[in-house]
């Protein structure tokens, strides 16, 4: 019976101790053991795991990516504009024993890290860089942190600034920037269309020039227009260059009669100088031979001879 009661006593001593080695990890933990004070190499994977009662101790590390928000920091930047910035980042425990053995608190560690890293990134970096070209400064800042997680057995995975916060007079003259900008650009849109439109009109103008008849088939298209939309008085200018058109046909009905003019000059000058001519080649021939004197006409000599002596 003694042997008995002692063989219980012993079997439930076994049990109380395995009781209290007995562990249980969960998926996403990993277990660190240390045994008097000293750290096994061994990590315990999850599940159920044994370990040495009194002598054994289980640190459980958990291995989820962990997204850790960092304060929002004050800084000037490279421009001297004063902004403050936060920032996430998210990391993971890469090596559960150097997590719990290297640093005392790598939460912490880390948070103090990443506050350090964005205030240094602030200082570096431009405004416009921070407004709206923050993937390269994520990546600067991932490699800043990055440098002394890895002796802490940390893997991090990806950084990012979360919000910038300008003064409000910042805002202010940003704004009003913006707004010169698109005007600007409104600015050069219309001038553009413009452009185009007056370019487009000279082509007109030049086909309209070349085909008088087209302009004013135009200014009948225009009074059709017009004319649909039911108005009792039609107001239309008379176009300019059915003036200029009408001049030029008025200047070429005169040029042409100018030259009728000089032709029938011309004419009348040749009729005239045709009689002439032949009046001058027939007239030796009327009056006798060429060379003798008319008989009515009496020579100087022969009237001297006739008063004085034969």
């Amino acid at each position: 019976m003694a042997v008995l009661l002692v063989v219980l006593i012993v079997g439930l001593v076994a049990l109380f101790t395995a009781a209290r080695g007995a562990r249980v990890i969960q998926q996403y933990e990993r277990g660190v053991v240390f045994r008097l004070g000293r750290v096994q190499s061994d990590v315990r994977p999850p599940g159920f795991t044994m370990v040495v009662p009194v002598f054994d101790r289980v640190r459980k590390v958990n291995v989820q990516i962990v997204t850790m928000p960092v304060p929002a920091q004050e800084g000037i930047t490279r421009d001297n504009v004063t902004v403050r910035v936060d920032a996430v980042v998210y990391f993971r425990v890469r090596d559960p024993v150097r997590a719990i053995v290297e640093v005392q608190d790598y939460t912490y560690a880390m948070s103090q890290v990443a506050q350090t890293s964005l205030r240094s990134i602030i200082g570096k970096s431009d405004l416009d860089d921070l407004l709206t070209n923050r993937e390269p400064l994520n990546q600067g800042l991932a490699l800043m942190l990055d440098s002394p997680a890895v002796g802490w057995g940390i893997e991090i995975d990806r950084v990012e600034l979360k919000d910038v916060a300008l003064p409000e007079s910042m805002k202010r003259s940003m704004s009003r920037q913006a707004e010169a900008e698109r005007e600007r650009r409104s600015r050069i849109i219309t001038a553009d269309g413009e452009l185009q439109a007056s370019e487009k009109l000279a082509l007109a103008a030049d086909a309209m020039s070349r085909s008088p008849s087209a302009l004013q088939l135009r200014l009948l298209q225009t009074i059709v227009e017009v004319s649909a939309e039911k108005n009792s008085t039609l107001i239309l200018p008379f176009p300019v260059e059915l003036l200029r058109y009408l001049d030029n046909a008025a200047d070429d009905l005169a040029s042409r009669r100018g030259v009728a003019s000089r032709i029938a000059d011309a004419m009348e000058a040749a009729a005239d100088k045709q009689p002439l001519e032949s009046r001058g080649a027939k007239a030796p021939n009327e009056d006798g031979p060429a060379g003798d004197a008319p008989a009515g006409d009496v020579p100087a000599d022969t009237e001297t001879s006739a008063d004085g002596p034969p």
